[in-house]
């Protein structure tokens, strides 16, 4: 490993984002001042492309890739055949909050690794046989389930490993170290999202209420009997959803109400169980109020699965520039403790990484919140996405020139299947 944490290759890694940095900070301010909701991401599509358009290393950007408008695919090939590493960029926003999730320093850390993988192997090793380096657009990660399409697509088919680093709060921390820890998978859970349409028969809510069939009622009658539910299950699970339809006017009795709801647990065995238990809510309530029910998959986030050989390599990466890094996600509690990614579903098809990084945020405001949107616009957010993308160059590189260490990441995944 010694060759790969090296100071030394450190520093080729850091002599790129140096050469780049005006045009990261550029791309990373205009992601993040632009934000757009998931699948019309079409000025962070454009500006990222554009930038590749511009340098002149060889890469081949396609825009609108795998039938999404807002996803592309832009890479780096040398030679025939060899490894494939991808770096996924994210970067759509949230409603009302703008990147309070800090997706513009998820694509700012991917896009640099990205870079620098290429300028780095060039430089370094210029007389390897053949290897890609490839930087994918994933849309609609919040909620939307972009790289579930990228997957269905055959995006990561030909990939050896994928990664990226996610942004958390720094919480109260005095700032005196810089966290960066890799995403355990207690801290991510399994998702399943769903929406439950009920219906029933409209009347007159005063002149004729009995000729009715109130599908609020049912609404409210699942809404009631999860809560009862939620205080049975473990403190790992979460359930929480919304009324999106509950009807239109008072004086008339709701024919179709619908809600929304998250089901999240550890894994993808204790989610089945978790969503059965929730399905007997949405019947018993149908039941009760004699309305029909009629259940809209939205989509299924799994669980993390870190590679154990890349992780090592990165957190050594990390500690040979001085900086804390840990492989779980102790200590980081409480900053997205609970939350679920579409990483996860590429983690479970390919080799993958997924680690956290801590950025300062006014009074220690937590993700998708308005005080975290601004931490994820500072100098400081950026500076330490860079850190990051260090540590996932130097892996991109070990995994595309090292055979060894390559086939050491492959069966530490087939092994975890």
């Amino acid at each position: 490993m010694a060759e790969f944490v090296s100071g030394e290759l450190i520093k080729t890694i850091q002599a790129s984002f140096q050469n780049h940095d005006k045009q990261l900070q550029e791309i990373n301010q205009k992601i993040w001042s632009n934000p757009e909701l998931a699948y019309n991401e079409h000025k962070a599509h454009d500006n990222i492309c554009t930038l590749f358009d511009n340098l002149s290393h060889g890469y081949n950007v396609r825009r609108k890739t795998y039938g999404l408008d807002t996803s592309f695919e832009i890479e780096y090939k040398h030679g025939d055949g060899g490894k494939v590493v991808a770096f996924n960029a994210e970067y759509d926003a949230l409603p009302g909050v703008g990147h309070a999730c800090g997706h513009n320093l998820i694509a700012t850390a991917s896009i640099s690794a990205f870079i620098a993988t290429v300028e780095v192997m060039k430089a370094r090793f210029p007389d390897h046989q053949g290897y890609t380096v490839r930087l994918l657009g994933t849309p609609a990660e919040e909620g939307g389930g972009g790289k579930l399409k990228l997957l269905d697509a055959g995006a990561y088919r030909d990939v050896d490993a994928c990664l990226m680093v996610h942004p958390v709060t720094l919480g109260h921390n005095d700032g005196s170290v810089q966290g960066i820890q890799i995403a355990g998978p207690e801290g991510f859970l399994a998702n399943n999202k769903i929406r439950v349409n009920y219906s029933g028969t409209t009347a007159h809510a005063a002149g004729a209420p009995w000729e009715g069939v109130n599908a609020l009622d049912a609404v409210v009658s699942a809404y009631v009997n999860i809560s009862m539910l939620r205080q049975q299950i473990l403190p790992t699970q979460r359930v929480h959803g919304v009324i999106s339809n509950g009807g239109y006017r008072p004086n008339v009795i709701p024919n179709a109400a619908t809600l929304e709801y998250y089901i999240r647990s550890p894994d993808s065995k204790t989610l089945k169980t978790l969503t059965d238990r929730v399905f007997n809510c949405f019947e018993g309530a149908a039941q009760a109020t004699g309305c029909k029910v009629e259940y809209e998959w939205i989509n299924n986030y799994m669980e993390l699965k870190n590679n154990k050989p890349i992780c090592e390599t990165y957190v050594a990466t990390l500690h040979a520039m001085g900086y804390e890094c840990a492989l779980d996600d102790r200590g980081l509690k409480g900053s997205l403790d609970g939350a679920s990614t579409d990483m996860g579903n590429v983690m479970q098809s390919v080799p993958g990484f997924h680690a956290l990084f801590q950025i300062p945020t006014e009074g220690g405001a937590g993700n998708h919140t308005l005080g975290f949107t601004s931490g994820a616009g500072s100098a400081e957010g950026y500076k330490r996405s860079i850190v990051c993308a260090t540590g996932m160059t130097a892996v991109a590189c070990r995994i595309l020139a090292d055979e060894k260490f390559a086939k050491s990441v492959k069966d530490d995944f087939e092994q975890s299947q």
